[in-house]
């Protein structure tokens, strides 16, 4: 739908792990590094535990960085149904309500999309997937939440994974049945050595905050990290019984810290090739 892609991964930084002193700048910063997306965390200290920025702030970043960066507003507030329209008219290409903080959900995501921007519906990690089963065909987006929403920098809760699956599954139906593409986006402890992961569980866009925006290294080479980790990929060869002919299997890719699996398949492939070499 849209985002920074790296091999077929959206990219789409968190903006809330950035420079808040100096945000223009940082923002700047992923945009010369190649990102054309921004997510954007709005907190109202309301429905999560944190305050952030709200419309004048987007504006001002809007006007600053110009319209080619594309915005995409995470609404963790408790009025989005009153003041969606202000993000909108601020700047923001995409909205994103959750479904715990919104009364008539389908009333709302039918205003967004005839506001003009796209629309999508975030699960907090303890919300069933099946909450959204009749808003799902006019949706742009699905935004999961794999840590608690309010603050940034929280370590990743992988027991997502199973949600993640079963909206993956639900969502190639509909569209099997000729409905609509549905894009899942990951929010919540993506780095380096977990996004390949999230992809293979049926993820297309992850939200990354301090794994692009920190101390250690620059945007650039923390985004190139991320890039390298989704590249990453295993070959396996194999035998065919009685033909002795090899074939290259590709693998999707693996996380990092899994390197250990890695070498016990080359191993394995090694002793096997050895074995028919005789």
């Amino acid at each position: 739908m849209f985002g920074t892609t790296c091999s077929a991964m959206i990219i789409a930084p968190s903006i809330l792990t950035a420079d808040l002193s100096n945000l223009a700048v940082s923002c700047q910063e992923a945009i010369d590094a190649g990102i054309d997306v921004l997510h954007l965390d709005v907190m109202d200290g309301n429905f999560v535990p944190n305050m952030t920025f709200g419309p004048p702030v987007i504006k001002s970043l809007r006007d600053a960085l110009g319209d080619d960066v594309h915005f995409d507003a995470h609404l963790m507030i408790s009025n989005a149904e009153d003041c969606y329209l202000d993000y909108i008219n601020a700047g923001c290409n995409h909205i994103s309500v959750h479904v715990e903080a919104t009364t008539h959900l389908h009333r709302l995501v039918m205003a967004i999309r005839e506001a003009g921007a796209t629309a999508g519906v975030v699960l907090n990690p303890a919300t069933p997937i099946e909450t959204i089963t009749e808003i799902l065909p006019d949706l742009d987006l699905v935004l999961i939440m794999s840590v608690n929403p309010g603050f940034g920098g929280q370590s990743f809760i992988a027991s997502v994974e199973g949600k993640i699956r079963r909206l993956k599954s639900m969502i190639d139906q509909q569209v099997a049945n000729g409905g609509r593409p549905v894009q899942i986006q990951i929010d919540g402890g993506i780095k380096a050595h977990n996004i390949a992961m999230v992809g293979e569980w049926g993820v297309a866009n992850c939200v990354v905050g301090s794994g692009l925006f920190n101390k250690q290294a620059s945007v650039k080479e923390n985004l190139q990290a991320l890039k390298t980790a989704l590249e990453a990929t295993a070959e396996i060869l194999f035998f065919i019984s009685g033909s002795k002919s090899i074939r290259k299997l590709t693998v999707e890719p693996v996380p990092i810290p899994n390197r250990q699996s890695l070498w016990i398949c080359f191993m394995a492939a090694f002793a096997t090739l050895s074995f028919f070499s005789f």
